[in-house]
């Protein structure tokens, strides 16, 4: 009888680990949806950037002038694209040597309304580490890298994790990028989910040129 109940506590042990900790991993569903630019208006420059960033080992690159996404493996030490504007690894962002600016505003119109884009201080990436391989997390083994990062742009996503699940907060906020030509981009990070709920889908709404 003590064994049965055993094994039936350590079941439900199991199963509220994997309830816990299936936030943080968000590997087995798919999504209907393509991905890249979408939504592209010519007219005022603006769109949206549907992305998977799932896979912690890589980085995924946008190139704002050319409208292309690309990705690179840090696992297999793939090389990444000659030209790109900004990169996403899960929620980490870096830049292509640009600057970034975090704003009050929420709503691109009321952005573009404002007009006036160099106002403030911009910050430039600067070398931290990303965790490339989760799969030890429960042994308490996390394989990192080093790598650069934008850590305002990479607000737009808080992740709480002192409890489990993890508290998922965006910031709402609109960021400028200003690349190295001196052009300016607005971002701001709609959604970190798809349709189902699973994490790791990026949805951002972009003007280019500002």
């Amino acid at each position: 009888m003590r064994k049965l109940l055993g094994i039936i506590a350590l079941t439900l042990i199991m199963t509220s680990c994997d309830g816990i900790f299936s936030s943080l991993y968000d590997v087995v569903e798919t999504t209907s949806l393509p991905f890249g630019f979408k939504e592209i208006n010519e007219s005022d420059n603006s769109g949206t950037l549907y992305l998977d960033t799932r896979d912690y080992a890589k980085w995924t690159y946008i190139n704002l002038r050319d409208k292309a996404v690309d990705t690179a493996n840090m696992l297999n030490n793939s090389v990444e694209p000659q030209d790109w504007d900004f990169a996403i690894h899960r929620y980490d962002v870096k830049t292509n040597g640009g600057m970034v600016r975090q704003t009050d505003f929420i709503s691109l119109d009321e952005l573009r309304q404002y007009g006036h884009y160099d106002e403030g201080n911009f910050t430039a990436d600067t070398l931290g580490r990303v965790i490339v391989d989760m799969s030890g997390m429960m042994n308490g083994v996390i394989e990192y890298r080093e790598s650069n990062i934008n850590k305002v742009l990479s607000r737009w996503l808080n992740v709480d994790l002192s409890t489990m699940p993890p508290i998922y907060t965006m910031s709402g906020k609109i960021y400028l990028l200003r690349l190295e030509d001196d052009t300016y981009a607005a971002l701001l990070f709609a959604d970190f989910m798809n349709e189902a709920s699973v994490k790791g889908y990026i949805t951002i709404r972009y003007i280019y040129p500002l």
